[in-house]
C-alpha cells in the first residue's frame, strides 16, 4: 500500500486538510478534502490544535494509518508568544494577535530595527509591529535565561508544525517575511537579530524541508504512523499558488475571508504592502488586502448571497463607490492603517448592496493587480481565481469587465491541496533538514 500526503491550510475562518496518494503519476486522484470551523476563537491556539485533531480523527483509519508526510499553511503575520517548550501561556498572554491587527504605534520601531521602510516588515500590519506589542504585554520575551530563551514569537503554521515534532526551533522562510527574515540575503533584517529578545525567533528553514518524523506522543495521538514525515510548509496565499501551478503571466486571486494575489515575477521586489516570495525556485510577488467575501458575511448568509447574486445584472454598474473594509487600516493595495470603511449608503434593495460590495472588491482586485504591474510584475495574459468567491458566476462577470483579461474560476483547488502536493513532493526527495538561519 502506497503512502499518502497530507496538506492542512489554518485559513482565516477555518481548518481544511487534503489527502493525496504519494505517486505524482498523471491523473492521481485527490482522495479527501473536508474541513471545519475553528472549536475557539481564531486567536486560541489551542483551536488550532484541536480543530486538526477532529479533521485527524475523522479520516478512515485505513487511510490514516498511510500518511508519510504533513505540511501546514497558515494565515501569514498570526503570531503568538510561547514558553520555550511550546507551551501556551495563560491567557490572555497565550492568545495570538491575528494578521490583520494593525499595530500603529509600533512601526517607526519597525522601521528603524528594519533598516527600511519598504521590508514587509516594516508596515504596521506586519508580525514585527505585533512582536513588538507582545514584548510590551510580556517582557520576559525580552530576558532570555541562562540556558536558552525563556519563551518564543512563532507563527500559527510555525507553532503547530512544532507541535507535531516536538520541537519548536524551526520557522518556515516564507511565514516570517513579516516577521523581518530576508530572503534574499538569508538572515533577519537590520538589526532585528542584534536585539536581546532575537532569542526568541525561530531558526530560518526553506518551505519543503523535511524537519523530521512525527514525535512518539503526537503520532500516537493522532493514530498515525511513526515515520510520518514533517515538512515545512507555506503562507495558506503561497499554499493556493502551488494547488494551481500557473504559467507565464498567470495571475492568482484568493477570494477568501480576504482578497489576495499572487503572481510570479523574474526577480524579487520591495515595496510597502507587498511581499516577495520563493516558491518552488521562483520568486513570487503578492499581496494581501483586508477586504474580502468575509465582509459579505456581514450583511448576508450563504444562501441569500447565492439567491441575490442571481438577480444580480453585471452589465449595469449600480452608482455607488463602496470600499468594504471590514474595520480601519488596508495593508495592500495601499499601506494605510488609518484608512476607514465605505459600507454605505445603502440601497432599499438587498441584491444592489450586493453588487455594490462586489463592485467595490473588484475595484480593490482592479488597483491591486495595476499595482503589482507598476511595481514591475508582468502583463497579466489571464487571472486564475481560487477560495469561496470563484464559486460566483455574477463577481466572475464583474472582474472580468474590470481586469479586462479571461477569468478562470478554480474553487476546488484548494491550500491544503498546495500543502499536499507539497508534502508529497519533498518526502520523495526525502532532504536532510538545511536551516537557512
Amino acid at each position: 500500500m502506497s503512502s499518502l500526503a497530507l496538506g492542512l491550510d489554518l485559513g482565516s475562518s477555518g481548518l481544511r486538510i487534503a489527502l493525496l496518494a504519494a505517486e505524482a503519476s498523471a491523473g492521481q486522484p485527490l482522495l479527501i478534502e473536508t474541513s471545519c470551523p475553528y472549536p475557539r476563537p481564531f486567536e486560541d491556539p489551542e483551536g488550532w490544535r484541536q480543530g486538526f485533531r477532529s479533521l485527524v480523527a475523522g479520516l478512515d483509519p485505513e487511510l490514516r494509518h498511510r500518511i508519510g508526510a504533513i505540511a501546514i499553511a497558515g494565515t501569514s503575520g498570526t503570531l503568538l508568544c510561547c514558553d520555550a517548550d511550546g507551551g501556551l501561556l495563560p491567557a490572555p498572554l497565550g492568545l495570538a494577535l491575528p494578521y490583520h491587527l494593525a499595530c500603529q504605534e509600533q512601526q517607526q520601531a519597525c522601521q528603524h530595527l528594519c533598516g527600511s521602510a519598504v521590508s514587509p516588515a516594516a508596515s504596521a500590519s506586519g508580525s514585527l509591529a505585533r512582536a513588538l506589542r507582545l514584548l510590551e504585554r510580556i517582557p520576559a520575551l525580552a530576558e532570555p535565561g541562562p540556558q536558552g530563551p525563556s519563551h518564543l514569537l512563532r507563527h500559527q503554521a510555525d507553532w503547530l508544525m512544532g507541535w507535531l515534532l516536538a520541537d519548536w526551533r524551526w520557522g518556515e522562510e516564507g511565514n516570517n517575511l513579516r516577521l523581518g527574515w530576508d530572503l534574499q540575503r538569508r538572515c533577519w533584517s537590520g538589526s532585528i537579530a542584534r536585539q536581546r529578545w532575537s532569542a526568541a525567533l525561530p531558526r530560518i528553514c526553506p518551505s519543503g524541508t523535511v524537519l523530521g518524523p512525527l514525535a512518539a506522543e503526537v503520532a500516537r495521538l493522532l493514530d498515525l504512523p511513526d515515520d510520518c514525515q514533517v515538512v515545512a510548509g507555506s503562507t495558506d496565499a503561497n499554499a493556493g499558488v502551488l494547488a494551481v501551478d500557473p504559467g507565464e503571466g498567470d495571475g492568482i486571486t484568493v477570494l477568501g475571508t480576504t482578497l489576495v494575489l499572487k503572481q510570479f515575477v523574474t526577480a524579487p521586489i520591495e515595496a510597502p504592502g507587498v511581499s516577495s516570495h520563493r516558491v518552488a525556485g521562483r520568486w513570487l510577488l503578492g499581496g494581501a488586502s483586508h477586504a474580502g467575501a468575509g465582509i459579505l458575511r456581514r450583511f448576508f448568509d450563504d444562501d441569500q448571497i447565492r439567491e441575490l447574486s442571481r438577480q444580480i445584472d453585471p452589465q449595469r454598474p449600480t452608482g455607488l463607490d463602496l470600499l468594504p473594509l471590514p474595520r480601519r487600516g488596508e495593508r495592500f493595495p495601499v499601506d494605510d492603517p488609518q484608512l476607514e470603511p465605505r459600507l454605505g449608503p445603502r440601497p432599499t434593495s438587498d441584491a444592489l448592496y450586493l453588487q455594490a460590495l462586489l463592485e467595490g472588491l473588484t475595484a480593490l482586485e482592479q488597483q491591486g493587480w495595476r499595482r503589482l504591474r507598476q511595481l514591475g510584475a508582468p502583463p497579466l495574459r489571464r487571472v486564475i481565481t481560487l477560495g469561496g468567491g470563484a464559486r460566483n458566476p455574477q463577481w466572475a462577470s464583474l472582474r472580468r469587465r474590470a481586469l479586462g483579461v479571461p477569468v478562470l474560476l478554480r474553487p476546488g483547488l484548494s491550500a491544503a491541496l498546495g500543502m499536499a502536493r507539497l508534502a508529497r513532493r519533498a518526502a520523495g526527495r526525502m532532504e536532510d533538514p538545511r536551516p537557512a538561519g
